[in-house]
């Protein structure tokens, strides 16, 4: 899980929007529900990581082998700080008020739907769930592949709270900008609810080196500078052979390379998203 440096580290207060923490298995035991089994990635071996990227604010994201049970996402934001962490959870209708407020307090600012992975927030609680975390001010989280994107888009834009959708829509970088799945998440961004996680190497038609996202990510960037964000996606899990936050931040600044624009999407627009 170790990455080399890449070629500039990353500005000051860039934060990585987009990570797992997944055991101590011993003290945060997965879930019976889970569709994949990954090894251990642990806040230390995280922390050497985005040490040598050059990230100092992160966000860690419930994964689904998890479930509802948030404590160990809880537990990192905890362990990193406040002053630098925030989370986005996972919850379902069992949660009341006072349960989304104590998760306020401790660092989240959303709620994840994964369309891909399952054993998270039913997907029929979308609607509800965005209205009672709306006073919160936190966002919904989408994680869905190109095709589900263009079949619940209309629904997204609707929702009365910030939307943020994971590893570049979904949409294979095969098909093309021009394709309905692609221009389905432009029209989702000119929305101006939206918001665009370029963390892009899932959306590879070819496989590492993950080339061939380039157009994908120069587009979601042109359409809306002020509403996209990075991630690793550490530790990459399901991915063989996993690749490097090093090399996927090289390509970030090959693909967007106006200082300022970086600026935005590294640092300042994270800050306006998660309240950093």
């Amino acid at each position: 899980m170790k990455t080399r440096p890449p070629r500039q580290k990353a500005p000051a207060l860039s934060c990585d929007c987009h990570f797992h923490i997944f055991g101590p298995f011993d003290k945060y035991p997965l879930s019976a529900g889970r569709t994949y089994t990954p090894p251990a990635a642990l806040v230390p071996a995280y922390l050497e990581l985005a040490e040598t990227v050059g990230l100092q604010r992160m966000v860690v994201v419930q994964a689904s082998i998890y479930g509802t049970d948030n404590a160990v996402t809880l537990d990192a934001i905890s362990q990193f700080g406040l002053h630098r962490a925030r989370g986005v959870a996972v919850i379902d209708d069992s949660f009341d008020d006072a349960a989304l407020k104590r998760l306020h307090e401790q660092g989240i600012r959303g709620v994840r739907f994964n369309m891909v992975s399952g054993n998270g927030t039913p997907e029929d609680q979308l609607e509800a769930l965005a209205r009672r975390v709306a006073p919160l001010g936190w966002h919904i989280q989408i994680y869905a592949d190109g095709a589900k994107m263009l079949e619940i888009g209309p629904l997204l834009a609707r929702l009365p709270v910030e939307v943020v959708v994971d590893h570049c829509g979904g949409v294979m970088a095969g098909l093309g900008v021009q394709h309905p799945q692609f221009q389905a998440l432009l029209r989702l961004m000119d929305s101006g609810r939206a918001w665009m996680k370029v963390c892009s190497y899932r959306a590879s038609s070819t496989g590492a080196p993950y080339m061939d996202v380039e157009a994908n990510v120069k587009a979601l960037v042109a359409a809306a500078p002020d509403r996209c964000v990075w991630g690793t996606d550490w530790p990459h899990s399901q991915m063989n052979p996993a690749p490097e936050a090093g090399v996927l931040l090289d390509q970030f600044f090959d693909w967007v390379p106006d200082a300022g624009v970086r600026q935005k999407i590294l640092v300042d627009n994270p800050a306006r998203l998660y309240g950093f």
